[in-house]
């Protein structure tokens, strides 16, 4: 689990750089503008990151049902070899299809180079298209419910087991203790999917710009903020630590 986690916090630190430095740079004024190379390179990494992270979580459900479903098998089913291949593979998923969409909107004409979003997302890019791009739309929205939906339905599979595991264990203490080891990962995966589906998979509109960018805010900058403080909140140490800290400012 923790070599997932730490995977899953790389990818989310190298995430968040791909955004905010750029972002920061708008708000303040220092540069407003950004090539078309640069726009393609930034693309390209946020889709590709955003994709491994999806899978990533993905992956880190199924070594949950892994360790409550079948404790005694669980260093058999998921040694080193089978970790490193699980992560390679999300990350081969995101590199995959990340190449595929930048390609597929990079080669359309563009007749103006305003992006009305803070970062080069796929949709505000598109939209400077000067040719219809319905089939554009239709590949995003494909690939969207295949990177969204297929691992929540997984996800949603795992925890059906777990659930069904967790019932069948005898005391209410060991039952507890064996839901707070998924607490946290239930938590991060609600936050992510959650903000990643109302961007990418609701009914488009023209008229609510301010609020795409504040739902693009959230899944790019303050959802991976907030992943490695829920996971630390549920370790033990950490919150002692935190707890006096607390109590020595308010002392």
């Amino acid at each position: 689990m923790y070599f997932f986690l730490s995977m899953l916090s790389a990818s989310e630190t190298v995430y968040t750089l791909v955004i905010i430095p750029r972002m920061l740079c708008n708000l303040i004024g220092l540069s407003q503008s950004i090539s078309l190379a640069g726009c393609a390179t930034q693309m390209f990494f946020f889709t590709s990151l955003a994709i491994n992270n999806c899978f990533l979580l993905t992956v880190m459900g199924y070594d949950r049902y892994v360790a409550i479903c079948n404790p005694l098998r669980y260093s058999v089913i998921m040694n080193k070899r089978v970790c490193i291949q699980l992560v390679w593979g999300a990350c081969s998923i995101g590199l995959i299809v990340a190449m595929t969409q930048v390609s597929a909107v990079f080669r359309l004409p563009f007749c103006t180079s305003k992006v009305a979003h803070f970062f080069c997302d796929i949709r505000p890019v598109m939209k400077l298209s000067c040719i219809d791009i319905t089939i554009n739309e239709i590949l995003t929205l494909i690939i969207s419910v295949l990177v969204i939906l297929v691992p929540m339905g997984l996800i949603f599979i795992s925890y059906i087991l777990i659930t069904s595991t967790i019932f069948k264990i005898a005391s209410a203490e060991g039952r507890k203790k064996t839901f707070a080891t998924c607490a946290s990962h239930i938590t991060v995966v609600i936050i992510h999917y959650g903000c990643a589906s109302i961007a990418y998979l609701k009914p488009k509109s023209e008229n609510i710009k301010d609020q795409n960018q504040l739902i693009s805010v959230t899944y790019t900058v303050i959802t991976p903020l907030l992943n490695p403080v829920v996971y630390t909140l549920r370790n033990k140490e950490v919150k002692a630590a935190l707890l006096r800290a607390i109590g020595r400012k308010l002392s």
